[in-house]
C-alpha cells in the first residue's frame, strides 16, 4: 500500500526527539499501520531482539535491528541546503506536455526536493 506523506523512502532525515535526538540516517521504509505513519531509519532506534532458532541455520541469540519511529519525530534534511526543513508542494510543468506534476519543495531554500 502506498503511503501519502511528506517523507519518502531514501530521504535523509534527522531525529528531533527521544534518545536518538540529533542522529541522521536514511529512511529504509515507511510503514502505515492503525491510523499512524512510522519510518524505519538506518542506524537509528536500535533495539535488541532475543530470538530462538526456529529452523536450522536461522540466527539465534541477541539480534540488533532498527525499530520504527513516529514520523512526527523526524525532520527532512534538504539535499540542497543540508538543513532540517518542513516540506511544501509546488506544481511544475512536465517536459513536452501541458500537464503539471506535483513536487516536494524545501520551505527554507525553495528548491525542489524531487529531481526526476
Amino acid at each position: 500500500m502506498a503511503v501519502k506523506c511528506k517523507i519518502k523512502k531514501d530521504d535523509r532525515v534527522e531525529v528531533t526527539t527521544g534518545r536518538n535526538r540529533g542522529k541522521i540516517g536514511k529512511v529504509k521504509k515507511v510503514v502505515a499501520d492503525r491510523n499512524r505513519v512510522r519510518v524505519i531509519v538506518e542506524g537509528v532506534n536500535i533495539v535488541i531482539r532475543h530470538t530462538k532458532a526456529g529452523t536450522p541455520g536461522a540466527p539465534s541469540g541477541k539480534i540488533e535491528k532498527e525499530a520504527p519511529l513516529a514520523i512526527s519525530n523526524v525532520a527532512l534534511l534538504c539535499p540542497k541546503c543540508s538543513e532540517t526543513t518542513r516540506v511544501g508542494h509546488a506544481f511544475v510543468p512536465v517536459v513536452g506536455s501541458e500537464k503539471l506534476r506535483k513536487v516536494r519543495v524545501c520551505k527554507k531554500c525553495k528548491e525542489h526536493i524531487d529531481d526526476k
